[in-house]
């Protein structure tokens, strides 16, 4: 199980290697509804790094803050790659940040069907002028809380491993 200390060990290392690489990074959380974004801002100095948070819970959010098209959400679902995809591409076109990590998902305990189960996560990571990555986790049913750490957790990873491209 993750805990709330490695977290903020990690996001504290997060910020540093972001700072020094004068890196930016933007958040559009849905399902973890800023948790990345507020765990980066509990370390001193984020303001350097964290250069915006989209919370974007509903589908209308997800089209008006950070222009995902509504008929991508109609087609493929909100828990879907083609929207974490354009979470993360909506996020970097609002904002001015280097790197965006988005989260779509599904925490529970209701909400799920065969097709898309409690624990499904989409996660986005666009990087200014680069690809934009996606990583599908089934999380299981690990409780609301436990399905929300365990994405921030894969979000820091894809905002670490975006440090090295």
């Amino acid at each position: 199980m993750i805990d709330d200390a490695e977290l903020l060990a990690r996001a504290e290392a997060l910020v540093a290697a972001y700072a020094a690489a004068g890196r930016t990074v933007a958040t559009a959380e849905s399902c973890t509804g800023g948790l990345v974004a507020g765990l980066i801002t509990a370390v001193p100095g984020s303001s350097a790094v964290l250069e915006r948070g989209f919370v974007t819970y509903s589908n209308e959010a997800k089209a008006e803050a950070i222009g995902v098209p509504m008929d991508l959400i109609r087609r493929h679902g909100a828990v879907s790659e083609p929207v974490a995809r354009a979470m993360a591409a909506g996020a970097l076109a609002a904002s001015r940040a280097s790197v965006a990590v988005a989260i779509t998902g599904i925490a529970g305990p209701g909400g799920g069907s065969a097709e898309k189960p409690v624990g499904l996560v989409h996660l986005g990571l666009g990087r200014r002028g680069g690809e934009t990555r996606h990583l599908e986790r089934r999380y299981g049913d690990l409780g609301r809380a436990g399905i929300r750490r365990a994405a921030v957790a894969d979000a820091l990873g894809l905002l670490e491993g975006a440090l090295g491209d």
